[in-house]
């Protein structure tokens, strides 16, 4: 009896961990998303030739840094190109 007990605690606990990370992938995913859509935005714009500095690009460095800081990580890139740190 015990034994079927301690097996359904532990699949309730392996499904909650599976939902709780498929959660967290999803919103990881979406800002991965959104990131490489500003990205494409302010490139398709040519937002930061009104600063006067030339347009991001798509190099691998800038692409992977938009898809794993998101929103945040494009805020880097803009921000160090108008630094003039080149990635």
């Amino acid at each position: 009896m015990s034994s079927v007990l301690v097996a359904i605690l532990l699949v309730i606990a392996i499904v909650a961990v599976v939902w709780y990370l498929v959660k967290e992938l999803s919103v990881v995913v979406e800002n991965a998303i959104v990131g490489l859509i500003l990205l494409i935005v302010i490139n398709f714009f040519h937002i930061m030739q009104w600063m006067g500095r030339p347009d991001l690009g798509y190099d691998l460095p800038t692409v992977l840094i938009c898809a794993i800081g998101g929103v945040p990580g494009v805020c880097i890139v803009v921000l160090l190109n108008i630094l003039g740190v080149t990635i």
